[in-house]
């Protein structure tokens, strides 16, 4: 399967294969973690990583826009590497995300690597946003949050199936609070098994692990 459906706080959403989570009943998106310009950051330190990051995250965003064509788009922080990737950005790069924003209405959180955006740059701009019975922040609060759904950890699994072990990008959720799988090309992944992420959590969640070509559901006991 390349979705898989979910409840969160009494909330129907859609975990998509590419990362995303839908929203149908609000026709509303949301992706974590995009850390755009990340290659460009690392090679102003002298690490030089494949300069297509960006271009990659934002053609698979746009990608997942065409298909599910919402209304509004949340993008849950750490949405450029640091505060300068908006600058780097190359023309044609930033006309594809200038485009997006006006396709729909966007909203940007800001996370712990981008805690200001500059003014020229499209969209509203926030450090959360409640929508319903469901809170979109970049880092999960330290207390308990009813219908939150948070990034950051860029949440990662190893799974056995049948036929072999996978490691990759996961949703994790135990009904109630949700951290989104980091979207963005060049991101790491932090196993659900660390103690932060279940000090989130819990000792007892479900994992939704985005295959190579379908998403696989998990309980943690279940894991590698």
């Amino acid at each position: 399967m390349t979705s898989e459906p979910l409840t969160l706080n009494g909330v129907s959403l859609v975990a998509d294969l590419s990362g995303a989570l839908y929203w149908p009943d609000r026709s509303l998106l949301v992706v974590s973690d995009l850390h755009l310009e990340k290659g460009s950051s690392f090679a102003a330190r002298g690490v030089h990583l494949p300069p297509y990051d960006t271009a990659d995250t934002l053609n698979r965003l746009a990608k997942i826009c065409g298909h599910y064509r919402p209304q509004s788009v949340i993008c849950l922080g750490d949405n450029f590497h640091d505060t300068g990737g908006p600058d780097r950005m190359g023309k044609a790069d930033r006309a594809i995300l200038e485009h997006l924003i006006s396709a729909h209405d966007w909203l940007w959180i800001t996370g712990n690597h981008d805690p200001e955006l500059p003014d020229d740059l499209p969209g509203r701009s926030m450090t959360e946003e409640t929508i319903g019975a469901l809170t979109f922040r970049h880092e999960a609060s330290r207390s308990p949050a009813h219908g939150e759904i948070s990034g950051h950890y860029h949440p990662s699994a190893r799974v056995r199936t049948r036929q072999r072990n996978f490691s990759g990008r996961c949703f994790a959720h135990n009904g109630d609070r949700l951290i989104m799988p980091a979207f963005g090309a060049l991101t790491g992944g932090l196993t659900v098994r660390d103690a932060a992420v279940r000090a989130v959590l819990g000792t007892h969640f479900d994992v939704l692990f985005l295959g190579p070509k379908r998403i696989y559901h998990f309980p943690t006991d279940k894991l590698c």
